[in-house]
């Protein structure tokens, strides 16, 4: 597969996990352990495809969520 067609798996994917992440997490119905591993799930796809892209800051941005979504599993599991 070239870089385009994962970069755009990773992309599209990683966009779906992250707003069925915030609905979850927004609607307070009990689902906070699927909704941050839906988030280091999101957050991992985009990191990959910003090492691919070579995009420093973007990848930083994904180590924040990254570390965000871990924060949310230990606190709420």
């Amino acid at each position: 597969m070239d870089n385009r067609k994962l970069t755009s798996l990773f992309e599209i994917t990683g966009s779906l996990s992250a707003m069925v992440y915030a609905v979850l997490i927004a609607s307070n119905t009990g689902n906070e352990i699927l909704g941050f591993s839906l988030l280091l799930i999101s957050a991992s796809l985009f990191a990959a495809w910003a090492v691919i892209d070579r995009r420093w800051t973007f990848l930083m941005l994904q180590a924040f969520y990254g570390g965000s979504a871990i924060l949310g599993l230990v606190r709420w599991g």
